[in-house]
């Protein structure tokens, strides 16, 4: 067997490997990548220590001491040809998300449609009469037939904040009795409220708290995910939150999509100097980012009692110097101009949005900002729902995400902000579903995936539902039946698992 690898080196606090190849290539190969030949890694498992060619394998060292030898193949990409490995049949109602328009034509909707994939990648979509002539050697493939049943891409969580430790449950129940957010951070409460247990909990608590979150939330479909850092507000202490990001990611079949949200809130430390925490943000937390290949973009929380328009310029300026993607929590209590601010410096998103001229919309419409809905958070607090109308026939995209964070939304799953947005926000179904896949994937700056498309992720859900309106419809249950990731199986709903191995007995 020839070996096209040239070098390998750990990664990721011993969660993956970076592999370069003879045509001076190079890629990322996680734990979890490697799941077939290794088992499904664990939180707790020895990482690893060492990596060396050897021949046409590679030796894998471990921290307890132990090593084995993998083909080197098994680090390389496949081959392209015409072997699928997965077929996904059957489907009653194939959405692929990747139709002309925000309507109904938007969901790509096709009856009796089929998957056929290789590689992680989606290789062919058609009807599922036409698999066999497809002209994939589908003989050694999968078999995934749907039933009838409805078939999507996996969704996209496109703002979310997995990276904390401690509980503000109090903080509910607060609200509940009147308290408003403001009322509380005054007190102590709010973004401060969690710093404290997140500077504290270790590195591997983190991992171990962070792929628990991420495993629930892959089982309610979501199969790529933000991750904000936010909870440290220290130089190392932003690094470290991204760095666990990078190592979670590296354990669990969710991707993780780390962003550095250094300016989330002003730090006690900092309680009398916003310009010096402004400049580390700037000149420290943001080129270091970029040098370490920690995140790929840069938000900033501008709004009253967090950050000026005139501070969240500085950063993201910075940020884009660096090479660095744009993102903004934009207008959740005030307008202050954050809207116009990500579409001057070409960003991809402004979330939130509660408040926002009409200006601001038309500079979003012009640069094609995502605007991202975040109902939970806005339900929760009681806030205003931001001009979904004026955004819609502005030609606005809009995105749908939890803000998952322990806050104001402690939320893992998707399909329940399909309903608030649905029936909060009025979004029609049709927006809801590209909410959380084609245009949160915009946001996220990418294009590979929530669409089932040729190139694009193999990522794919089966529905305990036959048409997309049952899924925010039926809000509270998950219906997610079967998750596949990369291609593969990673999620399967206990009671079909019962089913299958009982049909083998």
């Amino acid at each position: 067997m020839s070996n096209n690898l040239t070098s390998i080196e750990v990664i990721r606090a011993g969660t993956a490997l970076r592999v370069g190849r003879a045509d001076g290539s190079a890629r990322t190969v996680r734990r979890i990548d490697l799941a077939r030949v290794l088992g499904a890694p664990k939180t707790d498992a020895p990482r690893f220590a060492a990596a060396e060619i050897d021949g046409d394998r590679v030796r894998l060292r471990y921290a307890d001491g132990h090593s084995e030898l993998l083909a080197a193949a098994y680090l390389d990409e496949p081959p392209e040809d015409r072997r699928a490995d997965l077929v996904v049949e059957d489907a009653g109602l194939l959405l692929t998300a990747n139709g002309p328009g925000t309507g109904e034509e938007g969901l790509g909707l096709l009856q009796h449609g089929a998957v056929i994939a290789s590689g992680g990648r989606v290789r062919w979509v058609g009807p599922s009469a036409e698999v066999g002539r497809a002209g994939f050697d589908i003989s050694g493939a999968e078999r995934v037939r749907a039933g009838g049943r409805l078939v999507t891409p996996g969704l996209v969580d496109c703002h979310v904040h997995p990276l904390f430790a401690g509980n503000r449950a109090s903080e509910f129940g607060a609200r509940a009795a009147g308290r408003s957010y403001q009322e509380i951070a005054q007190a102590g409460g709010g973004i401060q409220a969690t710093v404290q247990p997140t500077r504290a909990a270790s590195f591997d608590t983190h991992i171990i708290q962070t792929v628990a979150r991420m495993n629930r939330i892959l089982a309610a479909g979501t199969t790529t995910c933000e991750a904000k850092s936010g909870y440290d507000l220290t130089v190392a202490g932003e690094l470290r939150l991204l760095a666990i990001a990078l190592a979670a990611d590296a354990l669990s079949p969710l991707d993780l999509s780390p962003t550095l949200l250094g300016a989330h809130a002003l730090p006690p430390e900092y309680a009398d100097d916003r310009a010096g925490y402004v400049r580390a943000v700037a000149e420290q937390m943001v080129p270091q980012v970029a040098r370490e290949r920690l995140a790929e973009t840069v938000d900033v929380y501008c709004d009253d009692n967090a950050f000026t328009l005139a501070e969240t310029r500085q950063i993201l300026e910075a940020a884009k110097r660096e090479g660095l993607a744009l993102r903004v929590h934009a207008g959740q209590f005030a307008d202050l101009g954050a809207a116009e601010l990500i579409a001057e410096l070409g960003g991809l998103s402004a979330d939130h949005l509660e408040q926002v001229s009409p200006a601001g919309i038309s500079a979003m419409a012009e640069r094609g900002v995502v605007a991202v809905m975040l109902p939970g958070a806005c339900v929760q607090l009681g806030l205003p729902q931001p001009p979904v109308s004026a955004l819609r026939e502005a030609g606005v995209a809009m995105a749908v995400a939890t803000d998952n964070n322990p806050g104001t939304s402690l939320c893992d799953s998707l399909p329940v902000q399909m309903w608030l947005a649905t029936t909060h926000y009025r979004m029609s179904v049709p927006e809801a579903w590209l909410g959380v896949t084609r245009h949160a994937a915009r946001a996220l700056g990418r294009k590979d995936i929530g669409v089932l498309a040729p190139g694009a992720r193999a990522d794919l859900l089966l529905w305990n539902a036959e048409t997309p309106a049952e899924i925010p419809y039926h809000y509270g249950a998950n219906l997610v039946d079967r998750v596949i990731k990369n291609g593969r199986t990673v999620h399967v709903r206990p009671s079909t698992q019962a089913a299958h191995w009982a049909g083998m007995a």
